[in-house]
């Protein structure tokens, strides 16, 4: 699929059907094209605006007007507090604009230089002040036609979630998707189990959070059995969640990796296998490997290995910082990952949190993880490692259930997995931190 215009779908003449629906609001292409053209003639010549990305249509209208007139965009988390969003502002010197204005209509402005920044987006912080990724047009027109290959993306779909529009899936995927490939997108406001039910789709996306709520909901996740694509992403997917939604709506997620300097990368496909664990392969104009720890190669067939990657999706810099590269172009995710015979790709997770080097073996936490969540009482579960004098690292797991004991979790972890992968403590907690996305946050467990 190609399209001269990034967001191509938008050009499409003067279609009053609704294109984009949002709190409760229906726009047309036509609509959403001169609102975000008018907004667009007042923001040219800027070199950076920055939006708060609150989940509604003049959010939408906004990151669209910056990208119609070729000024880069800084989604500002709406939660943010006042030392964050004080940082990524100064640190990317944007002047943040109003989500309301741009009413009425004005020309569409010539379609910038695709090489042109398009978005810089702000990473988690997890080793500092968060980070300004930098995306080109070209990124996010490569990925977006990529996604569009593997899931048999057309326009005659129509696209729900209630993702936040500050992050890779909800706005990239979530919105700037519908714009380009020419589908329907209902914004739910949030990503709960009753608004994904009230609004009928063929594609549904959800990060594992949403997903666990909807297989805990069983008239919910009923009503999206009509749907062709249930998208899981962010995280991994427990192996539990994924077996529940695929008997609630007989179908099985589709699972895909990808991070904000990458773009989506790997994925299973709409016409292919879907295995619980597993994140596909990768999508068409992408290459993966795996390292060791030394960096030398690592054929497929299982080992655990450091995964990179290279390929058009690629961030072109942190903002102010360069971006980091192999001498052969290739880029470190900082995740951990086997590689199979075939292909396919199964994410441990990140090499700094997830890859736990315990007695002299390479434990994966969410393989343990899924281990815990087979358990019936068991609701959460999170596995890291803490130091131990003789191990090195120890597994250490919190765990959300009911009616169990923490000696019991070990035992049945050790008649499910090697012994080797059993928890050496478990702590029996009310919640898991997370994040906006719904990820835990295994930094403030430890």
């Amino acid at each position: 699929m190609t399209a001269t215009r990034l967001l191509g779908a938008l050009h499409g003449g003067e279609d009053q059907a609704s294109a984009v629906r949002g709190n409760g609001v229906d726009l047309s292409r036509h609509e959403l094209l001169g609102r975000a053209s008018a907004l667009a003639s007042e923001i040219s010549g800027r070199s950076i605006v920055a939006v708060e990305a609150r989940p509604d249509l003049d959010t939408i209208v906004a990151i669209t007007a910056g990208l119609l007139a070729g000024v880069p965009v800084v989604p500002v988390p709406p939660d943010a507090g006042e030392l964050e969003r004080a940082h990524i502002l100064r640190n990317s010197g944007a002047e943040l604009i109003e989500n309301g204005t741009g009413r009425g209509h004005g020309d569409v402005p010539p379609e910038p230089d695709s090489s042109k920044p398009a978005l810089v987006l702000y990473t988690s912080g997890t080793t500092g002040p968060p980070k300004g990724v930098v995306i080109s047009r070209a990124a996010l027109a490569a990925d977006l036609d990529a996604l569009a290959t593997v899931w048999q993306w057309t326009p005659e779909d129509t696209l729900v979630h209630g993702l936040p529009l500050f992050h890779v899936h909800g706005l990239v995927l979530g919105v700037l998707g519908p714009l380009r490939i020419g589908s329907r997108l209902v914004h739910t406001g949030k990503p709960t189990p009753l608004a994904y039910a009230a609004a009928p789709g063929t594609m549904y996306f959800g990060v594992p959070t949403v997903w666990s709520r909807i297989a805990a909901a069983p008239a919910e996740a009923g009503a999206l059995s009509n749907a062709r694509l249930l998208v899981s992403g962010s995280a991994p997917l427990p192996v539990p969640v994924f077996e529940q939604i695929e008997a609630l709506t007989g179908q099985a997620p589709v699972e895909r990796y990808g991070m904000t300097e990458t773009l989506i990368t790997v994925s299973a496909r709409a016409d292919g296998e879907r295995r619980p664990g597993q994140v596909g392969l990768p999508v068409p104009g992408v290459e993966t490997r795996l390292v060791d720890d030394a960096g030398e190669l690592i054929e497929p067939g299982g080992e655990i290995g450091h995964l990179q990657v290279r390929g058009a999706t690629l961030f072109d810099e942190y903002l102010g910082l360069g971006r980091p590269l192999t001498a052969d172009g290739w880029y470190a995710t900082g995740d951990v990952a086997t590689i199979g015979p075939d292909g396919w790709h199964r994410i441990v997770g990140r090499a700094s949190t997830d890859l736990i080097k315990t007695g002299g073996y390479r434990v994966g936490a969410g393989e343990v993880e899924d281990a815990l969540l087979q358990h019936p009482a068991v609701r959460e579960a999170a596995v890291v490692g803490t130091p131990h004098p003789d191990l090195g690292e120890q597994i250490t797991a919190y765990v959300v259930a009911e009616g169990t004991t923490e000696r019991e979790l070990i035992d049945y972890v050790a008649t499910g997995l090697s012994v080797h992968k059993r928890p050496r403590a478990v702590h029996l907690v009310d919640s898991l931190p997370r994040n906006a996305m719904g990820k835990v946050q295994k930094a403030a467990l430890r």
